[in-house]
């Protein structure tokens, strides 16, 4: 219908912030391990199991968390991406990049990354440096280690007080493969704001073939 959503149509909102209150995320030397109970239920997994439930790689792919500092690293260069992602060659300095500097495809992508990728409440309308770099990343077609990603940002919600667990709709997936009962959940309708129309994903310069939209169009170009 010329449509698709921003994310999963089933979301237990509920049950995530349930999670919340029994989650512990247990750090080891090489991986995060994310035990809970839900309806009676034990959970435990890693981010390879994650990777396995959702269906995505998780072995490769770049996994950074940025908070309030913004490092350079191999891949990411602060004000390089400022520069990009406000459309302004001039700045000086990194900084925190609003909605209204971005273009449409920027703008896409800023969606994408703080409702998907790493997502928050608050303010919406300003990217944060996690926010930015996430979005380089994509937009650079760099693989993303998302299953890494979703475990330290659960980590860093989980220590965080009166903050509801994220990914609702991603552990739905989760819910289901330890078999926990949502039969008596009726979940949560994705909204008119978790659309995109075609017409607009068209403006961001994808192409749709198969029903599947891709980033790139061009005859040398690789589509994403």
């Amino acid at each position: 219908d010329g449509k698709i959503f921003s994310k999963r149509k089933l979301v237990h909102v509920d049950l995530c912030e349930g999670v919340l209150c029994k989650a512990t995320v247990i750090h080891l030397k090489k991986k995060d391990v994310v035990k809970s109970s839900v309806k009676g239920i034990d959970i435990e997994f890693d981010h390879e199991k994650l990777a396995t439930i959702l269906g995505v790689p998780g072995k490769n792919g770049i996994c950074e968390y940025i908070k309030d500092v913004w490092e350079e690293s191999k891949y990411t260069k602060p004000l390089e991406i400022t520069r990009r992602v406000a459309n302004n060659e001039t700045l000086t300095a990194a900084r925190r990049v609003k909605s209204g500097e971005m273009n449409t495809f920027q703008r896409f992508i800023h969606f994408l990354v703080m409702k998907n990728v790493v997502p928050r409440f608050g303010k919406r309308d300003t990217s944060s440096f996690m926010d930015l770099t996430y979005m380089d990343h994509l937009m650079a077609r760099r693989l993303v280690n998302l299953p890494r990603v979703m475990m330290r940002h659960m980590s860093y919600v989980i220590s965080m007080k009166d903050h509801e667990l994220p990914y609702g709709d991603w552990l739905t997936m989760v819910f289901e493969e330890f078999g926990v009962p949502l039969v008596d959940k009726k979940g949560e309708e994705p909204k008119r704001y978790d659309y995109f129309e075609e017409t607009f994903l068209t403006m961001c310069k994808l192409t749709r073939e198969n029903g599947v939209w891709w980033m790139g169009s061009g005859e040398n170009e690789e589509k994403r």
